[in-house]
Parts: structure tokens; sequence; C-alpha cells
């Protein structure tokens, strides 16, 4: 067994119960889980590792709980640049058609390279696209190799063009290939144990791309192997309106009646919903990963983000897909995700440290773990550590807490994954990145040129 001291931390940012934030503190941590958390002269001075972040402030690592990571590979297309979501789709099908293999696997390591520098040490990702030779065993490759703490979702699409539903055939399976695949993928990959670097999500696409028996098979199958779902909800307007026209229900109401509510479920964005259906959420504890700047970016809405807090919903930050964001980075999300709520004219909507909460236990409790997204004896060892000593905080140090989300979003400096240094002076320590970008950016060119 391994020990780990950090020593001489300028602000530590636990997220304990009493939110405590210790000035001069320090963690010890043994394999890859911490052991002691507090001020100095209450730790071990030895360690086999030390790491002194004199300077720093140390967080626990973000928790991302809505991504695409494919679409790190169609980041500003100009023709899908000024749509709303269906449109945006509708442009940008066609050239994930394209997708491979190779383009899943380098565009993952792209996507969590990119959320790794900016805060994030677990994240979830919804792949439902498979083309060609593509398989979610590409992405999880990728994830195992970077080091990040990972929630392989097994999306899909079954709805096709012609049977009424958004995405044209060719980008459409089989629902028995479908169940049979993540029957697969859960038998091969899903950890349950604490501290698990790999979970498996069923995770059909949405409900104008699947069907209900697929929904509902998706449910038998999560009751089953005790996983979680995850699936878009409430978007646009648009999916409200095909819902009532296609189910005679509103897109809430829908997936109540097919099963997908309740403590092992969690829906991406949720911007159009009444407050009755906020209310449902909170007392059938069903998740949410709110994505603030996909939701502007698309001209989707703003969420109800307040009063889902006020009714205990489970609520997680999501960047969702980089090509409705163009980004991965995560403390732009927390940052974007205050402001948002600010727009209506209250300034205390959320504050930054609301919005550290929502990142860290938030989506910890959206993913289901109870491991993650606090420093505190016996979690997972994950946390990041920026340097004070930057010009982007300069005259913010009176709160280093709130420096972190009110001023301008930059890269962390050091990070650690189940007792991993994967960022050490800024720059990751697993793989090497640059070769990446490159095949990254001849993979999407050729992917848009339609080679």
């Amino acid at each position: 067994m391994s020990t780990t001291l950090i020593r001489n931390i300028h602000t530590l940012v636990t997220m304990n119960a009493s939110r405590q934030e210790i000035t001069n503190g320090g963690l010890f941590i043994r394999d890859n889980v911490i052991e002691q958390v507090g001020p100095m002269d209450s730790l071990p001075t030895q360690a086999d590792q030390v790491i002194d972040l004199s300077g720093h402030i140390v967080l626990p690592g973000l928790v991302n709980t809505h991504h695409h990571m494919y679409q790190t590979l169609t980041r500003a297309v100009p023709a899908a640049q000024n749509a709303n979501l269906f449109n945006w789709l509708v442009t940008l099908y066609p050239i994930w058609a394209n997708l491979t293999a190779e383009a899943i696997y380098t565009s993952a390591l792209i996507a969590m390279s990119e959320l790794i520098l900016t805060g994030c040490t677990t994240s979830s990702d919804h792949l439902y696209i498979f083309p060609n030779d593509a398989t979610l065993d590409d992405e999880i490759r990728a994830a195992q190799e970077i080091g990040m703490r990972f929630h392989a979702a097994r999306g899909s699409m079954s709805l096709g063009e012609s049977k009424g539903g958004l995405p044209p055939d060719r980008v459409v399976e089989d629902e028995a290939a479908i169940l049979k695949d993540c029957q697969r993928v859960i038998e091969t990959y899903h950890d349950a144990n604490r501290h698990a670097m790999l979970r498996i999500v069923l995770a059909p696409c949405s409900p104008f791309s699947v069907t209900s028996d697929l929904m509902r098979e998706s449910v038998k199958m999560a009751q089953a192997y005790n996983v979680t779902l995850h699936t878009h909800l409430a978007e646009t307007l648009d999916e409200e309106q095909f819902c009532i026209e296609l189910f005679g229900r509103r897109p809430v109401e829908y997936m109540e009646d097919l099963g997908w509510v309740g403590e092992n479920v969690w829906h991406a964005h949720c911007v159009h919903m009444s407050e009755p259906e906020v209310e449902r959420f909170g007392r059938t504890k069903t998740g949410v990963a709110h994505c603030p700047s996909s939701n502007m970016r698309l001209a989707s809405g703003i969420a109800p983000v307040l009063h889902m807090r006020k009714n205990g919903v489970p609520m997680g930050l999501g960047v969702d897909g980089s090509a409705s964001n163009d980004s991965s980075h995560m403390l732009a999300e927390a940052r974007q995700a205050m402001l948002l709520q600010r727009v209506k004219g209250d300034p205390g909507a959320l504050s930054a440290r609301d919005v550290l909460e929502i990142g860290t236990l938030g989506g910890a409790g959206v993913l289901r773990r109870d491991d993650i997204g606090s420093l505190e004896p016996g979690k997972s060892a994950d946390l990041i550590a920026i340097n004070l000593n930057r010009v982007e905080y300069a005259g913010a140090l009176h709160d280093p807490v709130a420096a972190t989300i009110f001023c301008a979003p930059v890269r962390v400096d050091w990070s650690m994954i189940n007792g991993k240094v994967v960022v050490k002076d800024g720059k990751l320590t697993t793989i090497d990145l640059q070769p990446v970008v490159e095949r990254h950016n001849r993979i999407a060119r050729a992917m848009l040129n339609g080679e």
C-alpha cells in the first residue's frame, strides 16, 4: 500500500457536511482513498509521496453528468451555428453517420482531456449513434488510458424517419440488437464496487428517436442488473409538441408512463417542465443534468433550476455535446450556471458556492455515488488544484473559493483521480496530447468532407 501527503494547501474546500473550508490544510491518502483531511498540524508528516501545494486552492473533482464526446469532431460546423435543436440535429446526423471506431476513440480522448484540464475527474458520456464499426468499447478504452472515472452510457436510436422519428433511418439500430449489446457491455464492463472507475448506464436517446417498447425494455434491464438510466427530456418546445402529437402526452408525463422516474434515473436538460412536474421529480428523486451553455447555444430556454433545488431534485452539471456547447470546460459551465439563474433579476439566485456544490456533490448524487464529490475520509482521492497566483485571480484572493467561479474560467494546475496524478503543472501525465489533437483534426475534416 502506498501513501500520499498533500500539504500546505492555501484553501482546502472539503464539501463535507459542514462545507468546511480549511486554510493551510492538507490530505493524507492511502492508495486511492482519502484517510485524513484537516489543518497541517493534524496530519502525518511523512508519506511515500509528498506534494506541496502552497499557494493553491484544492477542491473536489467536478462531476460531469451529461456529454456527447464524439461531437468534439463537429464543433462550430457553419451550417449548424445558428440552428435550434431539431434543425441542428438534422444538419449533423449525416456527418455523424461517418463516425468510425477510431473517431469515437480519438474524440473521447480529446473530450476527456479538455474535461480533466478544466477540473472534471468523473464524467458520464451519452453515446447513442453507432454507424460503421463504432462501439461503446472505443470510448471505454480512451477512459482507461487517460485515467478518468467514467460512466459510459450505452445510448441508442431506433425510431427512424420512416417510422415518425427525427433521425434518418441509416443511423438507427434494430431494437433486439440494441438490447443484446446493452447486456454485453454491462456484463463485460460494469463495476458496482465502491471507488469503481467504470460503470455502465442504459440510455435510449430521446422521446423523438426511440420507441416506447425500447424505453420499457431498458427499464427492465436496468432493474435486472441494478444499473442507472439516462436520456434527454423536455429540452425544447419542439420536443414537447412532438410528444403531444405522437403520444398524446407531455414529455415528463410520457416518461412517467414508461417508468422513467425514480432514484436510478436522471434526465438531461429538463428546460420545459411545469411546477407540478418539477415537484414530481423531487418526490421521486429523479435526477437532472443541467446544461446551461447548450441550452443557451441552441436557444432552448432556461431550466427552472431554483424551483428544482427548492423541491429537492437531485441536480448535477453537464457540458452536453461539444457541438452544442463547443467546449468541455467544467469550470466555465459552473460559471454559466450561476450567471444564467441571475438573468431574471435576482443577483443572489445562485452563489459561487451553490454551483460548486451542484458540480461536485450534486453530480455525485445524480450518478448515484456516495464515494466522490467531497474531500473527507473514506472518499475516493479525486481532487483538483489551481494556483492562485495567476492574472485571472489578481485582486480576488479575499475569497479564493468564489474566484474560481466569478473570475475567468481557467485550467487546473494539478489533478488527481483515484489517487493517481493525471495533471501536473497544467499538463496531462497520462497521454501525449498533441498527436491526439492532430489526429482528431484529420478525422474531423474527413467526416465533414464525407471521406
